[in-house]
């Protein structure tokens, strides 16, 4: 099967850094025109300029994906100006690591909002395209080995992630009548700035070295002592928003080295 996405418009939620650029990266190569969006407006237009200067096609855009009238605003303005939207890939997503006792509401809130708010807003918004003459789509939520396991310090996390796979189940009911399809890629840890922030703050918070957080909190059940890649990640993403059909809708896919199965 060729993964390719000639003439498909993909919009990728937190993609200025990280698992979020890399998957533009590679829609891009793969022929998309890709809207990369970010709450920060300048990593947003940097990394288009780099798909732009690689040879693809991309356009920059902020997005604060916890406000609907800017959602709703900005997937419109994605239409407007290349005339669909064929993939969206929600990644958009940030940690905030305490015990449930000392979990503020506050955080809470703010976390949910990003994770599951920013799912659905950008879904519906999107959906709303995809629905239009049955012209049909992907959309892809970037969950976690945490969709479906838990570790503590996490609650907000946890419950994020396993709300997605709620969310994208009811899609693949809802949108098989209208040829849109869902997923959900469930990452391991991957060395990006998100994890790095973690390990000093659970070594505190577990009373343990940040060396014993790599080696037993975060890799200590994969089969090889490895994290997962922003690549491997970008790459299983590609794969299913170029696969044909909807064998999969309303999977999750691990992406962990044999940290979680099923």
């Amino acid at each position: 099967m060729s993964e390719r996405l000639d003439g498909k418009v993909a919009v990728v939620t937190g993609a200025g850094s990280g698992i979020g650029k890399a998957i533009a990266e590679h829609l891009a190569r793969a022929g998309a025109t890709v809207a990369v969006t970010d709450l920060d407006l300048k990593s947003a237009d940097e990394v288009a300029r780099r798909i732009v200067a690689a040879g693809g096609q991309a356009s920059g855009l902020a997005m604060d994906v916890t406000d609907e009238a800017a959602v709703d605003r900005g997937i419109d303005e994605v239409v407007a100006k290349h005339g669909s939207v064929d993939v969206l890939v929600s990644n958009a997503g940030i940690q905030i690591v305490n015990p449930i006792v000392a979990f503020s509401f506050a955080d809470w809130k703010k976390l949910l909002a990003v994770h599951l708010d920013g799912a659905f807003l950008t879904t519906r918004a999107a959906l709303r395209h995809m629905y239009a003459d049955n012209r049909g789509g992907v959309v892809i939520y970037i969950g976690s080995v945490h969709s479906h396991l838990a570790s503590p310090l996490k609650s907000g996390y946890v419950t994020a992630k396993h709300g997605l796979l709620g969310l994208a189940r009811v899609l693949a009911k809802e949108g098989a009548a209208h040829g849109v399809r869902s997923h959900v890629v469930c990452p391991g840890f991957v060395r990006t700035p998100l994890v790095d922030k973690q390990i000093p703050e659970q070594a505190r918070e577990l009373g343990i070295s940040e060396e014993e957080v790599v080696s037993k909190v975060m890799l200590g059940d994969t089969v090889d002592g490895e994290f997962a890649t922003v690549d491997e990640i970008a790459r299983t993403a590609l794969f299913l928003a170029a696969f044909p059909g909807a064998a999969f809708t309303g999977q999750s896919f691990m992406v962990s080295h044999g940290w979680y199965m099923h």
